[in-house]
């Protein structure tokens, strides 16, 4: 199976909200360096963390994260 990159507007979402990295992974319970590594695109997060991370930050999932390449 082809790996799927996933993109997203975590940082934009996250800075909107006037969060760190850190206040943000806290809302959703994983590590600062795993929202970091989303934000760089070098971590495909789950769709569980993917919709937790949407609904903290009030966005809907298809406005904050997609398939690279297919905006």
């Amino acid at each position: 199976m082809k790996e799927i990159a996933i993109a997203s507007d975590l940082k934009l979402a996250r800075v909107a909200k006037g969060w760190s990295q850190a206040e943000t992974a806290e809302r959703v319970g994983v590590t600062r360096q795993t929202i970091g590594l989303i934000e760089v695109g070098r971590y495909n997060p789950t769709i569980k963390l993917c919709l937790a991370l949407a609904r903290a930050t009030e966005r809907n999932l298809d406005d904050l994260f997609w398939i690279e390449g297919e905006r």
